[in-house]
């Protein structure tokens, strides 16, 4: 292989993203991710489900392990520790935990590697990697608190879904939308998720 060829073999090498979804509440942010992700050329997806996000996917949408794992481009079993994402020579750009669950984010914030998610999350830390975990629960309690901190200590970026209201969304995808469209900018993602803001309105 030439130099010339090694090198446009790098370049057009995807950008792997990990994507976990969790037990909590807010599936519809994971499944609209993986569906933005498939949309965008050269984005590699390998994904994870915890059993207790299948239920939600069941709870909210309707959906089942099947639905939601052909949305991605490579999948794995969570208690599956020895993939290949558990180790740091994988390459990968990172890693979105949505949503993710106050189990998952202790794990993450003590280093308990008990499943593949807390391992890759571990893993994407270690390598520094953009790490994003979008935590939902409300009202957070200290040990909510404290975890959080300890990850973004780490590295990590924590980002609840919170919608913002100044685009004016018509609809709960419009919220989804918005907030992802933040997320892939992390990882300097183009995408027409949601408008850019222009600058504030003055009033007549």
């Amino acid at each position: 292989m030439t130099a010339t060829a090694g090198a446009a073999e790098m370049t057009t090498q995807p950008k792997r993203l990990i994507v976990a979804i969790t037990g909590a509440t807010g599936v519809i942010y994971g499944v609209r991710l993986l569906q933005a992700l498939r949309a965008i050329a050269g984005v590699e997806t390998h994904l994870l489900v915890s059993e207790a996000g299948v239920l939600n996917l069941h709870q909210e949408l309707d959906l089942n392990r099947k639905d939601v794992e052909a949305l991605a481009d490579v999948t794995y079993n969570v208690r599956d520790i020895g993939a290949a994402i558990a180790s740091g020579s994988f390459q990968s750009d990172g890693m979105i935990v949505a949503p993710c669950s106050m189990k998952t984010l202790a794990a993450v914030a003590h280093g308990f590697s008990d499943n593949l998610i807390a391992r890759a999350a571990d893993v994407t830390l270690k390598e520094r990697r953009r790490l994003v975990l979008m935590v939902r629960e409300t009202p957070f309690n200290l040990a909510h608190l404290r975890n959080m901190t300890a990850v973004t200590e780490m590295g990590g970026i924590i980002f609840p879904p919170l919608p913002g209201f100044y685009h004016r969304p018509a609809s709960i995808e419009e919220m989804v939308d918005h907030t992802l469209g933040r997320v892939l900018d992390l990882f300097d993602l183009q995408h027409t998720l949601a408008p850019r803001w222009s600058g504030l309105k003055t009033p007549d």
